[in-house]
């Protein structure tokens, strides 16, 4: 299927690796508590594996796989260069990726145990520089601002309304750094907030306002409940877009991004809000089938093929 041309789509947030362990054991056992002021414990982890991660990161790559054109605006330390050339490699323009001399690229180290318990820690590295990559050349119909340094998804909000550019607001695992005060003034640029069901809670114990009300200042606010589907509040009405059921249910890192991604493609099309939800979903099942953010696959004719299965719709 020959992909249409679709206008370009300037997607800021993180770009990451995830390095991943397991431990073949539990962490309970190993951790006295009456010992942890004095904390001193080493796992072994046979199996790890590196992974391509970050929102920015993850968004383009679902884009491509639907044809799409992503313009990730991200910043990356200098250790970042093979993921810049698989992301230029996918067709991704990187122009505004910036690499930001003598740092790493921002990772997170998860060691898991067979308990599905996690010990995380992160190292945001070069993105504490986000707000330095000026996007004020980047071209698109549309746009995101996804987690990732606070002062660089402020500055490039900013960036994006000035220059008159929709934006959808992706609040995600920024969460903690965002007061409701902060929140409201996001909502004064953005024309969409998406959040999952938890973050939709956080937002309206913060702002005092429900997810109806701040919908009525917006053209769209969804709310994503995974395998319970997603809700769209938008032109005054609540409508419910059933999930598509996945294969497998493996890993749900990612899903999010893959859901905003395949929004943000119907939005490229023209497509009503309901259906560009109803994309979305589909990309979301394709994820979380796969182990880590970017290792699913499908062609455009696979996905057209889906799209008409579930929801009758077809890609142009």
């Amino acid at each position: 299927m020959h992909s249409p041309q679709t206008s370009p789509v300037i997607i800021c947030g993180s770009v990451a690796f995830d390095t991943i362990m397991v431990f073949e054991g539990k962490f309970q056992d190993h951790i006295l508590p009456d010992q942890v002021h004095a904390l001193s414990v080493s796992f072994l982890v046979p199996s790890m594996r590196k992974e391509y991660g970050g929102c920015a990161g993850n968004m383009a790559y679902n884009m491509r796989l639907l044809g799409g054109q992503p313009v990730p605006v991200a910043t990356v330390g200098q250790d970042a260069g093979d993921y810049l050339a698989r992301m230029q490699e996918q067709g991704t323009d990187t122009s505004f990726v910036k690499v930001i001399p003598d740092t790493f690229t921002a990772q997170c180290f998860i060691t898991t145990d067979l308990s599905d318990n996690q010990i995380t820690a992160f190292h945001p590295g070069a993105m504490g520089d986000s707000a330095s990559n000026d996007l004020s050349a980047a071209q698109g119909v549309w746009g995101i601002v996804a987690p990732d340094a606070k002062d660089g998804m402020f500055a490039h909000a900013r960036r994006l309304h000035a220059r008159g550019i929709p934006f959808i607001f992706d609040l995600g695992q920024a969460m903690p750094l965002f007061s409701g005060a902060d929140i409201e003034e996001m909502l004064t640029m953005a024309q969409v907030i998406t959040v999952n069901d938890y973050e939709a809670t956080v937002v309206e114990q913060r702002t005092g306002r429900s997810m109806a009300d701040i919908a009525k200042t917006l053209q769209a606010a969804i709310i994503t409940r995974g395998e319970k589907g997603s809700t769209l509040l938008a032109d005054g009405a609540e409508t419910h877009i059933p999930a598509v059921r996945a294969t497998a249910v493996v890993d749900p890192t990612g899903c999010g991004d893959a859901y905003r991604a395949g929004l943000l493609y119907g939005l490229t099309l023209g497509w009503g809000w309901a259906d560009c939800c109803r994309i979305a979903s589909l990309m979301g099942s394709l994820k979380i089938a796969e182990r880590g953010a970017q290792n699913h696959s499908a062609t455009r004719e696979q996905i057209s093929a889906l799209l008409q299965q579930h929801y009758g719709l077809t890609l142009p």
